[in-house]
């Protein structure tokens, strides 16, 4: 879901698969040098690997004294700024400059081998036997400007806000309009992942642009760093969906205390929108909710039809596409089995080699430090949890006005799947003030989108698109008002 529900599974076949498997790259280099090599060489490259789905921009400086290369590296789609480098093979022939690196630390032995020709390194890109081309130029890649992200001067209160869920300290920013008030307040709730409170992706700060929004049409906002980020404390163990539900009561509780409000909304996005479902069929103090690209079936089979979607809309074959979703079949019905752990890490880890087969990384080929990480990516307990969450019986619970969103380029959270989910569980637990938008030509983030795939997410301006900021502040106007 962002980078969010797909980012966390590493057996799929989309920028949750492949982008993951180069976090926090730290990378390579040493020890020989060439005078005229040096001159060429040393110096600011961008650029990016060509991984299917989500291209990984990086950026690498490069650098030589006494005989010694040393650099760092930048790979601002996972948010990796100045990573140290070491390890740097150069040399030099009659035709051309040969350039290596190996990224320290990661498994699957990560190798950059190419050649700088016409100020151009370029070449294949290996880890864990998958191959990827990749380029790197002197040339500064300008960033996509992000026109809608807030500046200043504002017209409303900006407060910094603490408050505890037991023994996590949580940390955000509360704005409020001008004036005594009350006012209504909605909390925002962010999809899986560790996000700060700006729900920064991509490059993006859809938070910070929905808060900025709302707040100026009279809403004050909370919005809070995950637990593990920013200024909020991690949980004591591995969090799951039902745990986020405690971080965000706690929010609530924070939000009624404070004599300026007068009612709490909740907006999840994501699996923020179960945390907010949750919440919302338990709490007497939650007053309505907006769902943005929320689950509305089981986990499992969410995940089953996104990866369905992504592998269409990046026209894999017809028997490539089965043999990985019949795999994903398997491996669901391995998770909901009782076998004994150590029977379920094998077979989970038998799976795990045929996807990777699946994808043209033979058995001999494998690295088996990578192949465990990804058993263990799947057997951590917000996966299993996810897979196993209903979100139907919730639904079904919660009696408040609903405001249900997705984009039908939604790749990730399918709108037909998962909007006919949300809307039949309310109407049957008996809710009538439900309203339901599946946006053409609108994305996961809501960005207004041609593909609906993950690697459109940076490249377009758009943070989110103006027609969702006006739906969800008139709803909201209308259920308060």
């Amino acid at each position: 879901m962002q980078s969010n529900l797909h980012q966390r599974f590493l057996l799929q076949v989309e920028s949750g698969l492949l982008p993951t498997l180069f976090v926090a790259m730290i990378m390579v280099v040493v020890i020989v040098s060439i005078s005229h090599a040096e001159d060429q060489v040393a110096g600011h490259w961008e650029g990016q690997i060509n991984v299917p789905i989500q291209p990984l921009s990086i950026k690498v400086d490069l650098s030589i004294k006494d005989n010694n290369w040393s650099g760092t590296i930048d790979i601002p789609t996972q948010g990796a700024k100045g990573l140290p480098l070491s390890n740097i093979y150069i040399e030099e022939t009659d035709d051309n400059i040969s350039v290596k690196f190996v990224i320290r630390g990661v498994p699957g032995n990560p190798t950059f081998a190419g050649h700088l020709n016409d100020d151009i390194i370029s070449g294949k890109f290996t880890q864990g036997g998958a191959t990827f081309d990749f380029k790197l130029s002197p040339d500064i890649i300008v960033e996509p400007a992000r026109p809608q992200e807030p500046k200043p001067p504002f017209p409303y209160k900006i407060e910094e806000i603490a408050f505890k869920n037991v023994t996590i300290n949580l940390a955000g920013t509360l704005t409020l309009p001008l004036g005594d008030g009350p006012f209504p307040a909605v909390l925002l709730i962010s999809g899986s992942g560790l996000q700060d409170r700006d729900q920064t992706l991509f490059g993006h700060k859809p938070f910070w642009v929905i808060a900025d929004y709302l707040t100026r049409a009279g809403i004050a906002v909370l919005r809070v760093d995950d637990p593990g980020i920013g200024k909020s404390t991690p949980h004591p163990e591995p969090p799951t969906t039902a745990d986020f539900a405690t971080d965000v009561e706690a929010g609530v509780d924070f939000l009624k205390e404070d004599n300026r409000i007068s009612s709490v909304g909740l907006i999840g996005h994501s699996e923020g929108g179960a945390v907010a479902a949750i919440v919302a069929s338990r709490s007497e103090d939650i007053n309505f909710i907006v769902l943005m690209a929320a689950p509305g079936v089981l986990g499992a089979e969410l995940l089953r039809k996104q990866n369905e979607r992504i592998f269409d809309a990046m026209g894999l074959a017809k028997e490539h596409k089965q043999a990985l979703l019949t795999l994903l079949d398997q491996l669901f019905t391995t998770l909901a089995s009782d076998m004994a752990d150590d029977e379920l890490r094998q077979q989970i880890g038998v799976i795990v080699r045929k996807q990777f087969e699946a994808n043209g990384v033979p058995i001999t080929q494998q690295d088996e430090t990578q192949v465990q990480a990804a058993v263990e990516q799947v057997l951590n307990p917000w996966m299993r949890y996810f897979l196993a969450f209903n979100p139907e019986p919730v639904l079904k619970k919660v009696k408040v006005p609903v405001l249900a969103l997705n984009g039908e380029l939604d790749v990730q959270v399918d709108a037909e799947q998962n909007l006919t989910g949300i809307v039949t569980a309310l109407e049957q637990g008996g809710n009538r003030n439900v309203t339901a938008h599946r946006l053409p030509k609108h994305n996961h983030l809501f960005q207004r989108a041609t593909t609906g795939l993950v690697n459109e997410y940076a490249t377009i301006e758009e943070t989110i698109s103006p027609k969702v900021l006006k739906l969800i502040r008139d709803w909201v106007l209308s259920v308060t008002q």
